[in-house]
């Protein structure tokens, strides 16, 4: 039998627990196996270890000066197992780091905020918090959760939806006062677009004509790699952007930033996820921690 056929952590329990409770019989009714297999397996870890370990009487077990050091060992191997088993159990309590990747909108607008009470319960665990629009590779990434929207791409990964937001198109006040505000679809096409710089960019914004949603045609006069930079230039007067309503909420109260033609608003949404790698196994309890946190504290 080669060495990586034997159950070598296995043997050191059963051995120890026939010390501990002095005979072959009762340590065989807590391992759930017969005296003679119980035996069997000690008279085995003799044979392989070229050792005698215990000498046997019809009255009791004695360990030998080779028994007793294996003892010794084994009680050690196996508490070291245990502590092993204890801090990479899902049930252990919720250390170290995390390394999170979301968009810049979310990060900044829902994320950061609800940062400093995750830090109060979990004072044990370290955030590393990344902001990119981009869909990333969680692997290449290192990254333990993502936050996503839209459908997953691969079959590695689960999600766990965290909320959704409709979309709004705004403008400032002084991009309106220069330009007008748009009061039909007709006058809006005359408008500056600011959308993203990348595959999620639209041609045409959606608009809801009675029972049909139309898409209008802007001039695009500006992109931006997130939503964080579109509504920073919203904000400045370059244009309208369509954004996920919670990123301008605050923006909207203030003045800062105001809604355009919701009454055409089709009322679509962006479905959120916090997205991790692994299909129903057990996670780090920092992981799975964060994951609970988000369900029972985003609100968008």
């Amino acid at each position: 039998m080669s060495r990586q056929d034997i159950n070598r952590s296995g043997e050191m329990e059963v051995f120890v627990r026939t010390v501990q409770l002095g005979g072959f019989t009762a340590a065989a009714a807590a391992c759930r196996m017969t005296p003679s297999a119980v035996s069997k397996l000690v008279t085995r870890l003799e044979k392989r270890l070229g050792a005698r370990l215990i000498n046997r009487s019809t009255r009791r077990l004695q360990l030998t000066p080779e028994g007793c050091a294996f003892y010794e060992r084994s009680m050690a191997i196996l508490a070291d197992i245990t502590e092993a088993e204890r801090h990479a159990s899902a049930g252990e309590r919720a250390a170290g780091h995390i390394r999170i990747n979301t968009s810049a909108s979310f990060g900044n607008h829902v994320l950061a905020p609800l940062v400093p009470a995750f830090m109060t319960l979990y004072p044990d665990v370290t955030l590393e918090i990344f902001h990119t629009d981009k869909v990333v590779d969680l692997m290449e990434e290192r990254a333990d959760v993502a936050i996503r929207t839209g459908p997953l791409k691969s079959s590695r990964l689960t999600a766990r939806k965290l909320g959704t937001a409709r979309n709004i198109i705004v403008a400032s006040s002084d991009y309106l006062q220069r330009h007008g505000k748009p009061r039909s679809a007709a006058e809006l096409e005359k408008h500056c677009r600011i959308d993203f710089a990348y595959s999620r960019a639209v041609e045409a914004w959606p608009l809801r004509f009675g029972s049909d949603i139309k898409t209008i045609p802007m001039a695009l006069s500006l992109r931006a790699g997130d939503g964080e930079a579109m509504r920073h230039l919203a904000l400045a007067g370059a244009g309208m952007a369509r954004l996920a309503a919670f990123t301008v909420k605050s923006d909207i109260a203030s003045g800062r930033l105001r809604p355009v033609l919701e009454d055409l608003n089709p009322g679509d949404v962006e479905e959120f996820y916090a997205v991790y790698i692994g299909q129903g196994g057990p996670l780090p309890a920092r992981v799975r921690a964060l994951l609970e946190f988000l369900r029972e504290n985003v609100k968008l």
